[in-house]
This record gives C-alpha cells, structure tokens and sequence, in this order.
C-alpha cells in the first residue's frame, strides 16, 4: 500500500522498539504494527490541540482495514475498538474482544501502515454485583489478547455504585492501560449528566489514585441511528469538561453517527475531546446502504434501509441479509446483529465487492479525519509523546489531590445521596 504518511521512519523504529506494551510485544514479538497504549492517542491529540481521533468500531473486518487505510491517508493517530454488547462473551459480531487486536496487527502489517493505532475495549458495562465478579476474571483475559485501552462503563448503577465499580476494577488494568471512565448512560436526551455527577466520579477516583483518560457522558446523543435532530449538546459537554480541567481528563464523545459535520466541529472546537466514537456508519457505508453526509442512514417510506447497488455488499447478499433479518423479526435499529452471520459472507465476496465496500469505510472515516475532527498529522505527535517519554509508559496527566479519607466506601454511598440526579428514562441503551 502506498505510505501516505509524512513518518520520520527513524524515530518510527525506535518507537516501535519502546512504544508498545508488553502484551503486544508478547503476542506479536516479529511484527512491525505501532500497537500502543489510548494514552498515547490521547496525547497527540491533546498535543495538536482542539482536535479528537475516530474511536473506530470494528464490527468487522472491512471496516477495521477503512479505518486503517484512512488514518494512514491523513497521518492521524487511531483507535479502533469493540464494545461488550458488540464484541463481548456474548456478541453480535464476529470482531470481539479477543481477536480485535490479532486482526489490526495482521491488516496493518499487510498494509504497511506505519500510523499509531490504540485497540480499545469500549463500553465494557457493568450493571451489577455479577457483572463485577465477571469482569475480575474476564478483563485480564481481555488484555492478554492485546487491549491497550478499556472503557469501564458502569454508568447504568446509581452514582455510588458506578464510582464503587471502578473502583473495585482497576487493579485489573495495567497502568500504562488508556482508560476511560463514564457518567451517565448514553440515551439521548433524557438523564443528561450533571457536573455535580461527574466531579463526584472523577474526585472519587482521584483520591484512589485512578486518574482516567477520558470520560464519557450522556450529553443529548444516542447510539444507533440518530432519529432526532438534537444530538450533542456541546456546551452542556464544555461546561462539565472545564469543570473537570484540574483532574487532567480528555472527552470521549459516544454515539457520533448521525450528528452533523457542524456539530462534530464545535465538540472538536469548543470542548476537550480528543475521543469520538463512530460505529453505526461505519456499518451502513460497508454494506452500501445509503446514508447522508454525516452517515445515517436513510430509510425509505416502507421503513427500510435503501441500498445502492454500486456499494458495498452485493445486491444479492443485501437481499439474503434483509430476508434473514425479516425472518428474525428485526427492525432496523437490529441490523446490527446481521453483522455475526454474515461476517464470512462478506469476506468471500469477489475482491472488487470487498474492495469496495473497504473504500466507503476509507472514504468517510478520511473525510472525518481531515475535515471534521482535525486529526490530520497527529501520528507524529503519537511518536513523539513515546520518544520523549523513552517507553510505552505515558503515565498520568494530573495528580492525586482529593483526600482518600473523604472517600471511604461508606462516605461515598452518603455523598450520593447529596446529588441531584436524574437518571431518565429505563431501558435497554446498548449497542
């Protein structure tokens, strides 16, 4: 593949030989993919300074090797990650939580693509005491198979319990880990996070010593398709980030199909994000379905998704993938679980099918990249922060100044009952 990138090729290598982490250089000792923490995606982001990265999701493989061709095109720093519902024990798509990494290291060594990338587990969701026990087995397991980044999502407990959670779970990820923490579950515009909330998760964990590199709120976006125009609501994003400016953490803007170019402009503008996670797009561009210029999907008057014939899968497999959700009973909103069946499906479409499908992914995630989050040029920046740092270790962007005595667990459970909180709506919000 042609190197699109502006790589000084010299302190490439020397970042390749201190930059990734061990259980990257364990499992993959020959390979020459610049594998690396989320702490270091986040710094060359926060280098450059308003601008924020695709958090690609991978639900499959086209989309994993798009995001990779696109980043190289733009020289910009990469995530690419799963969620728990999408990619966990048990998921919806065959890219999970165990192989993601095996697959970007095989794409990116058989690309040549020289930017870095983070593999990121997204939405790893805790909703109770079960899930907790869960996670102290399966989040070690997880790293083992090459995560670099987590995303401890117990935003659907009570304020108390959330904070507890992450709490109980970190000692199960390695310092040098990215690490995400969220307030608020992601469901539009009911429940929308306070700063009050998140100055209790993140003071919490600051007199731990947990000092997260991004938080994710619920600040009026959904995951899925966007049915409403209202999407983010950034200065609700930008009053909560500057609040939270003394504990060093970045944004992770959740559920950005489906928000326009404008509006993806003023979070990389007007707030600390350096983090957008795309993933239903990304979806709907590879099976060729039609979307407007910021990736939702259209749906025609009979309610179903329309296909051009030109992109992505073929119409023959689009007509077998729309059969075998009617037989489901699936609407649109469940597409998303047609990725599991017909994973094999698409990879053995002819190279000119498959390649065309990989170049929507390509095309969407470059324009993103270069016109919307300003991260054009950031993979130096990537390189950089390990070179000054001489390892793969960036360590923490703030410092321990809350007092762990007004942090006890007891104290913590009476503190959030001091909180005005709203929830909102129940239901099932996962993607």
């Amino acid at each position: 593949m042609t190197d699109y990138s502006g790589i000084d090729m010299v302190k490439f290598n020397k970042a390749l030989e201190i930059g990734r982490p061990p259980n990257v250089e364990c499992l993959f000792p020959n390979s020459r993919a610049l594998i690396v923490s989320g702490k270091v995606i986040d710094r060359a982001l926060k280098a450059k300074g308003k601008a924020m990265t695709i958090a690609a999701n991978g639900r499959s493989r086209p989309v994993i090797i798009g995001a990779l061709r696109a980043a190289q095109r733009a020289n910009a720093a990469l995530i690419i990650e799963i969620a728990k519902s999408e990619g966990g024990a048990t998921s919806y798509c065959a890219c999970n939580y165990w192989n993601l990494a095996t697959f970007i290291d095989a794409a990116v060594n058989e690309l040549g693509i020289t930017i870095p990338v983070a593999v990121h587990a997204d939405h790893y969701g805790i909703k109770n005491d079960a899930d907790v026990e869960q996670a102290r087995v399966e989040i070690p397991t997880m790293f083992r198979a090459g995560i670099t980044s987590i995303a401890i999502d117990a935003s659907h407990l009570p304020d108390d319990k959330n904070l507890l959670a992450n709490l109980a779970l970190n000692k199960y990820v390695p310092a040098w880990a990215g690490l995400e923490t969220e307030v608020g579950e992601i469901k539009g515009s009911t429940g929308l996070s306070t700063v009050d909330e998140a100055a209790f998760l993140v003071k919490g964990l600051n007199a731990h010593e947990i000092f997260p590199d991004w938080i994710a709120l619920n600040n009026g976006t959904t995951h899925g398709i966007e049915a409403s125009a209202a999407g983010i609501q950034v200065d609700l994003t930008a009053a909560i980030h500057e609040a939270l400016v003394p504990y060093g953490l970045s944004g992770a803007q959740h559920g950005t199909s489906g928000n326009s170019s404008e509006r993806l402009r003023e979070i990389a503008g007007k707030t600390n994000t350096t983090k957008a996670n795309v993933a239903t797009a990304l979806q709907m561009i590879s099976w060729g379905l039609k979307v407007n210029d910021y990736g939702n999907a259209f749906l025609g008057d009979d309610g179903k998704f329309v296909k051009v014939s030109d992109r992505g899968v073929s119409d023959d497999l689009w007509n077998e993938m729309v059969a075998y959700a009617q037989d489901h009973d699936w609407k649109a909103g469940n597409y998303k679980k047609l990725n599991l069946p017909f994973e094999n499906k698409i990879l053995s479409q002819p190279p000119n099918i498959l390649q065309r499908s990989i170049k929507g992914v390509e095309d969407f995630v470059y324009g993103l990249l270069d016109g919307v989050f300003n991260a054009k040029d950031t993979a130096p920046l990537a390189i950089e922060a390990i070179l000054e740092a001489g390892s793969y270790k960036m360590g923490p962007k703030a410092k321990q100044t809350e007092d762990p005595a007004d942090w006890t667990d007891d104290k913590i459970i009476e503190r959030a009952k001091t909180l005005d909180s709203d929830k909102g709506e129940e239901g099932d919000f996962d993607d």
